[in-house]
Formats: structure tokens, C-alpha cells, sequence
């Protein structure tokens, strides 16, 4: 868990291309399993991150409205795709593609959620970074919470209306190249 809070350096880092951020979470979105990659890259130690909120990774820069749409998908049991910039125990910060899926037990109730992390191109981080700074600047345009949240969704989705496209739509515009 972490004591202090934990400024940004503003220092990027990455991963190698063939490896794989897993973690898993509870109902909650508490941290049941980390695997080594995300322990190296975000600079925790097992023991710091099982049992804590996934958001210990939260990066300040991350507009709200996004972990908003992350986790109403997930509640509609489906999965997702986005881009996320995580903040590391050392204020570092690195940009993923993630993956993330409900777990379901064998009656079909949803006991979790797994989430696998690859690493972007510079391209896609490049437009989702410009993206997300608009939203987060909205965001902070608002004194309360559930007020910024909803004026960076409306605003999402205006962008996303322009576009013809869905967040999901976005994503793989991105991914593959072809959004800017």
C-alpha cells in the first residue's frame, strides 16, 4: 500500500513487446494476483500490491470518464479494450493496451476480473494521450466529482459521435494505425 502519495516524475518507461502485464482482481477491484512484469514495471513488491485497490497504479493524468466506461462494460459482463497510462511506486508512469474480462464461476456469477496489459505503439499512445488530456482538462473544470465525470463522458461521446465510432471502435482505430 502505499504511505505518501506518489508525485509523477514524468519519466516514461516500458516493456519488452512479447511481455504481458496480468493481473486479477476481485468483484471489488481489489488485487488478488499481479504477475512479475506488472511487479517490475510498476515497482511494487507482491506484497504492496495483493490485497489493495487496482487503482494504486492510477495515474493523475487518467480523465475519470474512462475508468467510468471501463468498469460499466465490465458490470454489463462484457470485456474491454483501452488504453490506460498507470503511475509506478516510484512516480514513473507507462502507457498499456489492456484487456480486461469478467471471471465467472461455473453458475455464470462474475467473481472477478482479469486483465492482461500489452504494450502500445507510440502512435496509439500519442493520439490517446492528446485525447485524454482534453478530458482530464475538462474534468478538472468541475469542483465535484460525479459533475466531472459526467461533463468528460458528455464530452467523450461528442468526440466519439464525430468520429461515427464507439470507445471500442477508437481502440482499435488506434491499434491498428488508422485514428489520429
Amino acid at each position: 500500500m502505499r504511505a505518501t502519495l506518489v508525485r509523477p516524475t514524468g519519466v516514461e518507461r516500458t516493456f519488452d513487446e512479447d511481455e504481458i502485464i496480468v493481473s486479477k482482481t476481485d468483484t471489488r477491484g481489489v488485487i488478488t494476483y499481479a504477475n512479475d512484469v506488472f511487479l517490475r514495471v510498476s515497482v511494487y513488491d507482491e506484497a504492496d500490491v495483493i490485497g489493495q485497490p487496482h487503482n494504486v497504479i492510477r495515474h493523475p493524468d487518467m480523465p475519470r470518464c474512462v475508468f467510468k466506461l471501463l468498469w460499466d462494460t465490465l458490470k454489463d459482463r462484457r470485456e474491454i479494450f483501452a488504453y490506460i497510462v498507470n503511475l509506478a511506486s516510484d512516480g514513473g508512469h507507462y502507457w498499456v493496451l489492456a484487456h480486461v474480462t469478467p471471471s465467472f464461476d461455473a453458475g455464470g456469477r462474475v467473481v472477478g476480473y482479469h486483465s492482461n496489459r500489452r504494450r502500445p505503439n507510440r502512435d496509439a499512445v500519442t493520439a490517446a494521450s492528446a485525447l485524454y488530456a482534453r478530458l482530464a482538462a475538462e474534468e478538472r473544470r468541475h469542483a465535484r466529482p460525479a459533475d466531472a465525470i459526467e461533463a468528460s463522458s458528455r464530452m467523450l461521446q461528442d468526440l466519439l459521435d464525430e468520429r461515427g465510432q464507439s470507445y471500442e471502435e477508437f481502440v482499435w482505430d488506434l491499434t491498428n494505425g488508422s485514428a489520429a
